[in-house]
């Protein structure tokens, strides 16, 4: 990027879709495939050109700067703001409006994957002198996200709530460029949300607020499901990062890691490190944290397995998401949303749990 920019990435949320694993790390600090995911947004970051990267902390916020220091070893300058109390969206955004160098700030939500051109995204913001630019993505059902239709010059006329009768498939992606002088507008002494009053507030005064349209991939890694599929996509490279700890393929063995012969895995699962998957273990396109353990002829496919979790023979785990260093015993089939807390023991026998039940 030829003009020099700030980055705002938002990591504040407390993460309450993916409980429990976030009552041990914040969203954005979970194994996912393979590092934090914030590494693989914070690469993506490095890679558009940028270099100056502000963290809006919140939740746990010590284990952002603990984990990632001031940035130098990914080539990044870091700062951080921690909310002493939450401020939402908006409020985050103009709470580290002091530490912003440029005229113009790259904003992301930290739990978002997708293969938006941010390079693209900068350039459509100048060419239209935007006060604001929303990065919009088309999907196949809106009906569960906020619309924002714009015009036939790409300009935002509405920003309109959940309705079963959307009238546009374009919706918030949650990645933005704002001018600084609309982040040092934003009121810092209270919560703000910027979909509900940043926005409007500045289409009601006229600013110019813009969208960036496309359909390439996103996804919003907030619930269990979408998390298993986003690291799955990222190690077989179906989603961007220059952060993969390994090649892409159609799994991901971290170091430690031991795969037993006749073990199968697929569909881009992740086994952490020192994980052990016994010989007739299925695991598909999963997610297993460091030290957790498949026995021989458990099957675990699209599930999340804690940190040092062992998972017994003969079990299914479909779907569900297992606390750390818990303990799921021989002959148990847990499906559809299903969730163990961590240091949990389910005894041997022929239970059979669905949260869809």
């Amino acid at each position: 990027m030829s003009e020099q920019v700030d980055a705002i990435v938002l990591v504040g949320g407390r993460g309450t879709r993916l409980r429990p694993l976030t009552l041990s790390a914040p969203k954005p600090m979970l194994p996912t495939a393979g590092v934090p995911f914030l590494t693989h947004l914070l690469s993506r970051i490095r890679a558009a050109g940028i270099s100056h990267v502000i963290l809006g902390t919140s939740y746990q916020a010590e284990v952002f700067s603990a984990h990632f220091g001031d940035g130098a070893s990914l080539g990044l300058e870091l700062e951080y703001v921690v909310e002493s109390e939450p401020l939402g969206t908006g409020g985050a955004i103009g709470n580290v409006a002091h530490l912003l160098r440029e005229d113009t700030a790259m904003i992301f939500n930290g739990d978002i994957l997708t293969c938006c051109d941010l390079g693209s995204l900068l350039r459509a913001h100048r060419d239209t002198s935007a006060d604001v630019t929303l990065h919009l993505t088309k999907v196949s059902d809106p009906r569960a996200f906020g619309c924002v239709p714009t015009d036939p010059d790409g300009r935002v006329t509405a920003f309109l709530e959940k309705d079963p009768n959307p009238v546009t498939d374009q919706i918030n992606a949650g990645t933005y460029v704002f001018s600084r002088e609309v982040v040092e507008a934003i009121p810092t002494d209270r919560p703000v949300s910027v979909e509900r009053e940043t926005f409007p507030g500045l289409l009601a005064d006229g600013a110019v607020v813009t969208g960036y349209i496309d359909s390439t991939y996103w996804r919003d890694l907030g619930k269990p499901s979408d998390f298993v599929a986003g690291s799955a996509d990222l190690v077989r490279g179906i989603a961007p990062t220059d952060a993969l700890p390994g090649p892409i393929g159609d799994f991901l063995a971290l170091e430690g890691a031991t795969i037993a012969e006749g073990a199968t895995v697929t569909g881009g699962a992740t086994i952490g490190r020192d994980c052990v998957v016994e010989s007739g273990a299925v695991v598909d396109g999963a997610v297993l944290f460091d030290g957790a353990r498949v026995r021989s002829g458990a099957v675990v496919r699209a599930s999340i397995v804690g940190r040092d979790a062992v998972i017994g023979s003969g079990t299914t785990l479909c779907d569900v998401v297992i606390g750390d260093r818990s303990v799921i015993g021989t002959g148990i089939e847990l499906l559809h949303g299903a969730r163990v807390w961590p240091d949990v023991t389910l005894a041997d026998g022929s239970i059979r749990f669905s949260a869809d039940a």
